[in-house]
């Protein structure tokens, strides 16, 4: 490792970014040297701006590549060398406009039922009932878990300091389930400790189970049910404010659970609720039924 590349390193850890927000702002910087073959330092600003123009018009990079690359140089040229780079003020992504997919009530069970191994299908089963993140489910804690008030506590979810934690509640089925999850460990720590190799030590494991994991425990799990539908595990995310809209809970709640900023972000999901829809529809047939 480059003494630049340990020091961003450095850098983002003591702003409390979390491991995966690291590793793809210090590749974003890594791409930017390997694209023209130098360190950064010794990159110019017109250089800067090629790039950029590069990965929108050659590349055509997606909204959330190009985020994370305007991001992760930003960050770099600001904080590890201190060198303020007026191209990256006027560097804007442009908004996609693209509604999340979302599975319905029986495509989330015919996929969670496909899981075989336990700690697969309890933490994906808790990350759909309790609407969390992948990291948020894979690094639950034995201290997170309020059975007597029937709550999850997710601290700092996202690793960087201005998050906030929540509390989101917990479902007695999905109770039942980590109970009977960890009690195939008894972990003092992690709910999914790290199984290593043979699963043989995860109660004392240091460590939770990977994301890329669970991932890949997913997809064959959605492969195997022959759903047509672009899902990823935080689809399960999606899948869940939906499913909670559509039973009538208050947006507001949702936002929330969900730990939006801001109620906008939230109410894509009243575009996403068949019963919403279905009702609009009536509606719409009701007013016109006289002409």
């Amino acid at each position: 490792m480059t003494p630049l590349r340990q020091r961003m390193t450095e850098d983002l850890k003591l702003r409390g970014y979390s491991e995966s927000t690291q590793t793809l702002y210090v590749t974003a910087v890594r791409q930017l040297c390997e694209h023209f073959d130098k360190s950064p330092g010794r990159i110019s600003e017109e250089e800067l701006r090629d790039y950029f123009l590069y990965g929108k018009n050659v590349k055509k990079w997606s909204r959330s590549t190009s985020t994370v690359a305007l991001c992760g140089i930003k960050f770099f040229y600001e904080n590890t060398i201190k060198r303020p780079w007026p191209t990256l003020l006027f560097i804007r992504p442009g908004r996609e406009k693209k509604l999340p997919v979302v599975l319905s009530r029986d495509e989330v069970r015919q996929t969670l039922s496909n899981l075989k191994l336990l700690r697969y299908r309890v933490c994906l089963t808790t990350i759909y009932s309790c609407g969390l993140r992948l990291s948020e489910g894979t690094q639950l804690k034995v201290e997170n878990i309020d059975s007597a008030r029937g709550f999850i506590q997710v601290r700092n979810s996202k690793g960087h300091m201005g998050d906030k934690d929540r509390e989101i509640p917990l479902p007695k089925k999905t109770l039942q389930l980590l109970r009977a999850q960890w009690k195939s460990h008894k972990n003092k720590v992690w709910i999914f400790p790290s199984p290593g190799r043979g699963g043989a030590n995860m109660s004392l494991a240091t460590t939770p189970i990977s994301n890329s994991s669970v991932q890949v425990a997913f997809r064959k799990a959605l492969k195997t049910t022959g759903i047509n539908k672009k899902a990823t595990v935080h689809t399960l995310r999606h899948s869940w404010a939906t499913h909670l809209l559509e039973a009538g809970v208050n947006l507001r709640l949702i936002q929330a659970w969900l730990g939006h900023s801001s109620p906008a972000t939230t109410s894509v999901y009243t575009h996403l609720t068949e019963k919403a829809k279905t009702a609009a529809i009536e509606s719409i047939d009701a007013l016109m039924d006289d002409l």
